[in-house]
């Protein structure tokens, strides 16, 4: 698919920022420009940025009913009160209710309590009807509700009636009702004061977490240890990593690089990741993935089983396991992507919408989120993928950039059983009889606003290169910037009337990619790139002919040595 380059030349107020921030840090005008772009504009904003500190993280007390959360929970301590701690089965829920087990285990509660996640085929997204009775029959008179529950009144309302209480911490668009808990903890609340709106559904209990310790007088000690599963939740949920969440992202990537938990070290090491610097990228290719494979293909229950684990055997073993549900949901993945491009691909009338929908019975419910996003990749449009899941229709959708679709598929809230999600990703619920209504309401939702220019792939580039601005000094004072990731994204850079320096090669197995070395008007220097899947171009490359190139930069090491590369995102061949 052909994209479009989307680059801005900086404003001369830019520049001047620029310039101050290069003088006052010193730091390459490069680096200090990409941070001007992101709205790091002051001498203070910068400071942050540059040196996150956990003494910039917000007071927990000034999200809505944090104090009638930490009196209800030292309550129910005091009381001897059983405690379930109940998270989604998705990564973000299940390294919530690991962080909350873990910090109140370790303080000596560990005797009241139990966690629960439900199953994602038997009872599904959300607080289920099965997970309460549960929890009446065990004695539990408290539920935490972590990564979910800010839509579930009938079933808070149910619990209440058998005598149990909620806390939710959830990072979830509220709707109009909140449910009748005892505190629902949730910045997107219509009265929050919070300051900070993105945090992950972990990160939500972390913040209670952080509360009570400061209620009870315990050290910020024992919870900073646990910042490596909140680095998890940020990275695999793919929330912004800008404010709190990009500092406790900061220092969780240091404990899982230094000092992690043997239920996250027994991922590192059969994700092949033991011995490297281990970055966001990481996480949500390798670990995030190992860890929703649990819930996807089995029970998420055996995920927060593996992330509490206390000796290296123990870890070893589970982690092994969910290494094989991972390679299993792989198979999976791939079987049914093939499946949903075929319907596709016979079915023109689905292409000539503006939302992908596709339905199949038969798909395993685990995987149809990952084929979701693999549609939009593909045909870059919106996608919704459903299959039948306990007599409903069930399914994940996945959006373009600037395209709302929580808000498309809320348009049709009267046609659904059940809804959640975010700006870019959502799940869906409803009955067969209603689908046909419901892809005719989403047309007519996108026909209304969706806009030409989210049809096209864009690439929006930072910062235009002459290759002599590119050395050492440039990568470190890029890494200064990371962690990279939603709203903080990895910095994007072209260079313009490129050549081949007359040794650029085919490589791969079908000598599908490139191999780049490329010089430029600015100097002698020779630069090194890969470019992935762009064979077609190696004739007009070679010819010895301009071209303009946009990519990201990275380190190559290869037998000992390392090198700055171009990572080639798109090459655009002068007419």
């Amino acid at each position: 698919m052909t994209s479009k380059w989307n680059y801005q030349s900086p404003t001369n107020e830019q520049i001047l920022r620029q310039q101050e921030l290069s003088e006052t840090f010193g730091i390459s005008p490069a680096a200090c420009l990409l941070m001007v772009q992101r709205g790091i504009t002051t001498e203070e904003e910068a400071r942050q940025f540059l040196n996150p500190s956990l003494r910039d993280l917000h007071d927990p007390f000034l999200f809505p009913d944090m104090d009638k959360a930490v009196e209800r929970l030292n309550r129910a301590l005091g009381n001897k009160e059983r405690i379930m701690i109940y998270g989604d089965y998705d990564v973000d829920g299940t390294t919530a209710v690991t962080l909350v087990y873990k910090f109140l285990e370790q303080n000596s509660w560990k005797s009241n309590l139990d966690y629960y996640i439900p199953d994602r085929y038997d009872e599904g997204y959300g607080i289920s009807t099965r997970g309460i009775e549960y929890a009446k029959e065990t004695g539990v008179t408290l539920i935490i509700a972590l990564d979910c529950g800010i839509k579930a009144i009938e079933k808070i309302a149910y619990a209440k009636s058998l005598g149990i209480d909620f806390i939710i911490c959830d990072h979830h668009l509220p709707a109009e009702t909140l449910p009748d808990a005892v505190a629902i903890l949730d910045a997107k609340r219509q009265n929050s004061r919070y300051p900070y709106e993105h945090l992950s559904g972990c990160g939500v209990g972390f913040k209670f977490m952080q509360a009570f310790a400061a209620s009870n007088g315990l050290e910020f000690s024992r919870l900073r240890n646990l910042l490596d599963l909140v680095a998890v939740s940020i990275a695999s949920d793919i929330v912004p990593i800008t404010g709190e969440n990009r500092i406790m992202a900061t220092f969780g990537l240091k404990q899982l690089n230094h000092n992690p938990s043997k239920g996250l070290k027994g991922i590192i090491d059969v994700g092949g990741l033991s011995g490297k610097e281990i970055t966001i990228s990481d996480i949500v290719f390798k670990i995030g993935p190992r860890i929703n494979a649990s819930g996807r293909m089995m029970n998420g229950k055996e995920a927060v089983d593996l992330l509490i684990s206390k000796d290296i055997a123990s870890a070893k073993s589970k982690s092994e396991n969910i290494d094989q549900y991972n390679d299993d949901r792989r198979e999976l993945d791939k079987q049914i992507t093939e499946e949903a491009y075929a319907i596709i691909e016979a079915n023109p009338a689905l292409l000539q919408g503006r939302i992908i929908v596709v339905f199949n019975r038969e798909w395993h419910k685990g995987v149809i989120g990952i084929v979701a996003s693999r549609i939009t990749e593909k045909y870059y449009k919106p996608a919704i993928v459903l299959t039948e899941s306990n007599g409903f229709i069930s399914g994940s959708a996945r959006s373009v950039t600037g395209f709302d679709i929580y808000s498309a598929i809320e348009s049709s809230k009267d046609l659904l059983e059940n809804f959640g999600g975010h700006t870019f990703a959502a799940g869906v619920t409803l009955l067969e009889k209603n689908l046909e209504s419901f892809k005719l309401r989403l047309e007519d939702f996108a026909d209304e606003h969706m806009i030409e220019e989210q049809m096209t792939q864009t690439l929006d580039i930072d910062m235009a290169l002459k290759f002599k601005e590119i050395n050492n000094a440039l990568i470190s004072d890029l890494k200064k910037m990371s962690p990279f990731g939603p709203d903080n994204s990895k910095p994007v850079f072209c260079s313009l009337n490129v050549r081949d320096s007359g040794t650029s090669k085919l490589v791969g197995k079908e000598s599908e990619h490139i191999k780049l070395e490329l010089i430029d008007d600015s100097s002698d220097q020779v630069i090194q790139g890969i470019a992935f899947g762009m064979h077609r171009h190696f004739d007009h490359i070679t010819s010895g002919k301009p071209f303009d190139v946009c990519y990201t930069l990275e380190e190559n090491t290869y037998n000992g040595s390392t090198n700055i590369q171009l990572l080639i995102k798109d090459i655009r061949i002068k007419e």
